[in-house]
């Protein structure tokens, strides 16, 4: 058998793109199902098609994956191949025996998305009661014996509320936590106010490595996403305190990755524009044929070598990482600039440009067309480091504006070591 087609370890599958909020920062702008999903015997095959080529675990996603009806029966075959199945949700109207029927499917783990305290969480997510529904969850998941954990994207309405988020999952139970900064795909791309501009990282980092340094202690696992930190001084703590391989190491997109849509299109990461990156059908021909064959799937495969390097413009075309980080996260890249090769959200970039009295802007340039897994265009602006902040950004974040918990107060801010 051949092995290139074992690239991929781990797949997340949009089940539906239905959906029962309505969120401001969604990539992927759901709400209505796709046209054409795929059936319940094409999922089927599906499943065992991403078994044959060694996914080893598989999370279901939407949409809502939950409004799909035959949702738990795609999950009962993914455990049953001997994949471990996995879920995120909003957490929006799962109840109790529902929870125990997903206990009864094999749903081995759940991510429940939360994106702020209540106000915010509720504003972001389009629904009011969601942040209250998203903890009764956690509630029944802890009851049936369903290990949790949360994700969290990081903007200028939730970054304020990170330390507070934080409290909030750990007292739920919540033993993961995986952040993420909210970058403008979909609805995101509408509401630019919200994104947190590369400079703000310069303040946003040495509190997200103070909560995370308290979550260690408490038990609570942070995972980082694929556009958090690289190489600043919090690197090693961000992505594996005691790992000596514990930094970012480049875009794994098509290589440890694969996304699925409902409809049966195959691309190398869940999260990236579907125009840009879908390598095929299921319905086309076979996932092994898509992994093997498709261009869109291996723009990664030459990793390490000149070519791994030959996309890069802009800042990171410079950068003394460009060989081994090339670039960042593809996605993040790609739906700031409509292509990938210079990714505006990196703590190094932001410290390096702060050194020289610089600092970065981006904003809108091409709007987005509407359709989901969109972009459209932002530009980018270097500025003096000490110039006045526009009057017209309320939303602007910085350190005093993070709300720490009262007993964090008297707690001593840590130093970390640098990935050099």
């Amino acid at each position: 058998m051949s092995e290139k087609h074992h690239r991929t370890s781990y797949a997340v599958w949009e089940i539906t793109l239905k959906c029962n909020l309505a969120c401001s920062h969604c990539g992927s702008r759901a709400g209505q199902a796709r046209h054409e999903e795929l059936s319940t015997e094409e999922a089927l095959n599906l499943v065992q098609q991403l078994a044959d080529v060694g996914i080893k675990e598989v999370t279901l996603i939407g949409g809502e994956a939950f409004l799909r009806p035959d949702w738990l029966v795609i999950a009962k075959a993914i455990t049953q191949a001997g994949m471990l199945c996995g879920m995120t949700t909003g957490g929006y109207g799962i109840s109790l025996e529902m929870a125990h029927r997903m206990k009864e499917a094999g749903i081995a783990k759940v991510s429940v998305s939360t994106d702020g305290m209540e106000t915010t969480h509720d504003r972001l997510r389009g629904k009011k009661g969601s942040w209250k529904s998203g903890l009764r969850t956690m509630s029944y998941l802890k009851e049936v014996g369903i290990p949790f954990g949360c994700n969290t994207q990081i903007n200028r309405l939730s970054a304020p509320e990170f330390p507070r988020i934080y409290e909030h999952i750990r007292d739920a139970g919540a033993r993961a936590w995986q952040i993420q900064l909210t970058v403008p795909m979909g609805n995101a791309a509408d509401n630019a106010d919200i994104l947190l501009q590369p400079s703000e990282l310069l303040e946003l980092y040495p509190m997200v490595a103070r909560v995370v340094r308290q979550a260690h202690l408490e038990g609570v696992k942070v995972a980082a996403g694929n556009n958090i930190g690289y190489y600043g001084p919090y690197e090693r703590l961000l992505r594996g305190e005691g790992d000596e391989w514990g930094f970012w190491r480049g875009c794994g997109a098509g290589l440890s990755t694969l996304g699925l849509e409902a409809d049966g299109t195959i691309k190398g990461c869940p999260s990236l524009p579907t125009a840009a990156y879908a390598g095929g059908n299921i319905r086309d021909r076979s996932l092994q044929e898509v992994i093997e064959q498709a261009e869109e799937l291996r723009f990664n495969l030459n990793a390490g070598t000149p070519e791994g390097t030959a996309h890069l413009w802009g800042f990171c075309k410079t950068c003394k990482f460009a060989e081994l980080c090339r670039g960042g996260c593809t996605w993040t890249a790609h739906v700031f600039f409509n292509r990938r090769g210079n990714n505006p959200y990196c703590h190094h970039r932001a410290l390096e440009l702060a050194k020289r009295g610089i600092r970065e802007r981006v904003y809108p340039k091409v709007p987005a067309p509407g359709i989901p897994f969109d972009n459209g265009e932002f530009a980018i602006i270097e500025e003096p480091l000490d110039a006045p902040w526009p009057d017209n950004d309320p939303l602007h974040f910085t350190a005093d504006s993070i709300q720490w918990p009262e007993t964090w107060q008297d707690k001593p801010e840590l130093s970390y070591s640098v990935a050099r």
